[in-house]
């Protein structure tokens, strides 16, 4: 399985905007703080911009917020925001995979991989990633 280096930058970029929700962050400073190529970053928070995950506010105070409470925004549609579809074999959709002959069993595999990974992305926060690393 593939993750996306646009999946990984904008779920760091998401954390840094749930981690400091006080004032919109530029990309700029995310792009320093998480080590992320700056020009992709812009690329990747289009994406988010337009599935409604962050919000920006123009001129000398702006920047980025988030666009719902961190405890509303998992990593599924983060994942999906930024690629489309979850997982593909050689870019098409698991859906309607069939296979001849012996192989004929590996599809449901293929999809019950993803199923996982969907369950497991869904259920897991920006709010549930910044809990597990709060300081004691």
């Amino acid at each position: 399985m593939h993750i996306s280096a646009k999946a990984d930058y904008a779920v760091r970029a998401l954390l840094e905007l749930a981690r400091d929700q006080g004032r919109p962050l530029t990309c700029e400073s995310i792009a320093s703080s998480q080590e992320i190529p700056f020009r992709f970053l812009k690329s990747v928070v289009g994406d988010l911009r337009r599935a409604g995950l962050v919000r920006s506010q123009r001129g000398c105070e702006g920047g980025y917020w988030l666009g719902r409470e961190p405890a509303e925004i998992n990593l599924l549609e983060i994942a999906v925001a930024v690629d489309g579809e979850l997982m593909t074999l050689r870019g098409d959709p698991l859906l309607g995979l069939d296979y001849p002959g012996p192989a004929a069993g590996l599809p449901d595999v293929w999809r019950s991989v993803e199923e996982g990974a969907r369950r497991i992305l869904a259920g897991t926060t920006l709010a549930s990633l910044l809990a597990e690393r709060a300081p004691v």
